[in-house]
This record gives structure tokens, sequence and C-alpha cells, in this order.
């Protein structure tokens, strides 16, 4: 599916090490331990396995998600070592169609794809997590073109706090940030670098609000469902009103 990385991947060495990510590892057991027996998770961009067999390794029941066949055939290769098993699918995450409501974790780890399937992506993402589960994401920002320390040369491909924000309004923001930081990940992410980190968890049922609109206006009738955040108790969300255009 992909000629490019399967070359990049093409060699005894892991191309970006066998060490998880320094953010995800830094939050990984916390966000584990918020649910309750088998925690699904799911790695996007997940290339040769470093960070799906690290979550693999604290109990997750992980999938890895590339559009190189040879890089997952080197995270498997990487789980056997490490005595954990994988789950590993080949698909083209600008397209990919995720299972609803089946996650408790989604990671996204340096995924940079053009910005019509980021968009497409995050929706997969919101309808993918189960009620309380968490996405975990850090990728480079336009600010990394300046340097020569990794990432895509095409500021399209970047990424930024604030489209997260937007595309995951109403959930419960627990890190979101454009900082600068070390990353040594392999000879191809090393040295000082830019990058936007965010975790976001999906409201659990109970806090979910519902809300419809239709264009009654015109010829054809279109019904718009927004689910978004909204306090425990009070009165039924369903009767909140007509949304506006910044909802």
């Amino acid at each position: 599916m992909s000629t490019s990385w399967d070359d990049r991947y093409s060699t005894e060495e892991y191309v970006y090490g066998t060490s998880p990510n320094d953010f995800l590892s830094a939050h990984a057991e916390d966000l584990l331990a918020a649910h309750e027996g088998a925690q699904h998770v799911v790695c996007l961009a997940e290339g040769e396995g470093r960070n799906a067999v690290y979550l693999a390794e604290l109990g997750a029941q992980v999938c890895a998600m590339d559009s190189s066949k040879v890089g997952l055939e080197k995270a498997h290769k990487l789980a056997e070592q490490r005595g954990v098993k994988l789950q590993t699918e080949v698909v083209d995450l600008t397209t990919a169609q995720l299972p609803k409501a089946h996650y408790d974790g989604i990671v996204a780890i340096f995924c940079h794809l053009p910005s019509a399937g980021r968009a497409h992506l995050y929706e997969e993402i919101a309808a993918s997590l189960k009620p309380g589960g968490f996405f975990l994401l850090e990728a480079y920002t336009a600010a990394q073109l300046e340097r020569n320390t990794g990432g895509p040369n095409d500021a399209d491909l970047m990424v930024s706090q604030a489209e997260l924000v937007r595309a995951f309004k109403g959930y419960e923001v627990q890190v979101s940030q454009e900082i600068t930081r070390e990353v040594n990940e392999g000879d191809r992410h090393n040295g000082l670098a830019n990058v936007c980190q965010f975790i976001a968890r999906k409201p659990s049922a109970r806090q979910q609000r519902y809300q419809f609109t239709a264009n009654r206006g015109k010829a054809s009738h279109k019904l718009r469902y927004v689910e978004g955040s909204a306090d425990a108790g009070g009165d039924c969300t369903l009767c909140k009103g007509p949304l506006t255009n910044d909802d």
C-alpha cells in the first residue's frame, strides 16, 4: 500500500528505535488505569511497533495500524521478542473506517496526514472511542519546518493545537500544548523539535448531550446530529433548542 514507507522500513534496524515515545510513556499507565479489565487500544501510523509493543507490555490489547506491511511485520517481530502479542492492520488512515465505540484508547504518535485526511481521521477517532476513552497525540507543528530534526517538509501535513481543540470540542482535555522539546527516536527524529501534545477523554455516557437541527427551509432536508458534553443532571438536553453556527 505504501511503497515509500516499505522502503524506509526495509532494514534490520528499527528506524525510530524500539523504545516508546516519551510523551506516551509519561502518561500511558495513568490513562490505562482509568479502565477496569482489558483495555483495547489502537496505535495509528504505528510503523515498526515500538509504542504498540510498550502498551501491550502494560497489559493492553493493542492493534497497530499503518500503511506499511513491512513496518507491521517488524512490529510483530518486536512483540515476539518482548513476549507480547499484537493485532496489526494495513490501512490507509485517510479513508479508513474504524470500528464504532470499540476502543478504550487511541494513540497517534507522529501521524502526519494531509489536512483533509486528518479531518476524516478525527471523525473516525471520535466515533471509535468508547465513552470515557482517551485520545493521545504527539506530532510536529508547522514551526518544525525551520528545523532539520525530523518530520515532513510540507506544512499541510503538520498538526496544530487549534485544530485538535476544534475537532474534539466537548471532550475533557487533559493536555493541549505546542512546545519545543528534545526528541530522540532514532536517526530520523533526533534533536530539538516543535511538537503538539494533546490528550483528551471522551465524555462518559451520562455526560453526553445530543442536539438536532434540520434545514427545513430548503428543498432537500438534512438532519444534523451532534454529540457533545454537559454537566450531569438538570433538564433533558434533547430540549436545549437549535444549534447555532458556532456549535
